[in-house]
């Protein structure tokens, strides 16, 4: 939202446009995860969350209806391919960190090795579910994805606390599990679009010569 509807109410009404954005939030949330359940469709929920949340910088309304729908055009066997990654990609992680725990040689360096891979495959798949080419095209997503997580090592750090406020929450209170997932995919699309504007600031005032 911009301009005054972003922080002024309407006559009549009992809360402002940020607390209305906030339900909707929560209510995107709670699909989200309804529709990741199976698993495999956990990026594609993701992403169309995120997909969702950014259209409100436009003023498209952030419903669970608008969600649903959006979710019944774009479903398709790319999305579930990229949850089979996701979820293979979790379970060689957790593997690998089991065996580094048997007392192997070198097992701290091979624990270390394997939880620095994750953390970077998990920064990389969750910026490319903040990104709008993940609604088409998940290699292209992911490909961009992996060059932000490299090159911007601050928003990649956002996205490592907003997991883990988000598992933090769950871990707590079993029920936020149902609506983490909403202020999860706000923070991946409000850093998608930190990054965009970074990108196509200036380089800052250039001085004229002679």
């Amino acid at each position: 939202m911009s301009g005054a509807r972003g922080t002024t109410r309407e006559p009549g009404e009992m809360f402002g446009p940020r607390m209305t954005l906030f339900a909707d939030v929560l209510s995107v949330g709670l699909a989200t995860a309804v529709v990741s359940l199976p698993l495999l469709t956990a990026p594609a929920a993701l992403s169309t969350a995120c997909e969702i949340l950014r259209g409100t910088r436009e003023d498209r309304p952030a419903t669970a209806g608008r969600y649903f729908r959006l979710l019944r055009q774009r479903l398709r066997v790319g999305d579930l391919a990229a949850g089979l990654a996701a979820v293979a990609g979790v379970l060689l992680v957790l593997a690998d960190l089991a065996l580094a725990r048997t007392g192997l040689p070198g097992g701290p360096a091979f624990a270390a090795v394997a939880a620095a891979i994750g953390a970077y495959a998990a920064v990389t798949g969750l910026r490319a579910c903040g990104r709008p080419e993940s609604l088409t095209d998940w290699p292209a997503a992911v490909r961009a994805a992996a060059r932000d997580t490299a090159r911007d090592p601050g928003g990649s750090a956002l996205v490592l606390l907003a997991l883990a406020t988000a598992a933090l929450c769950a871990w707590t209170m079993l029920p936020l599990a149902f609506l983490a997932p909403g202020p999860l995919a706000m923070a991946l699309t409000a850093i998608d679009l930190r990054g965009r504007q970074n990108r196509a600031a200036p380089d800052g005032p250039r001085t004229r010569s002679g």
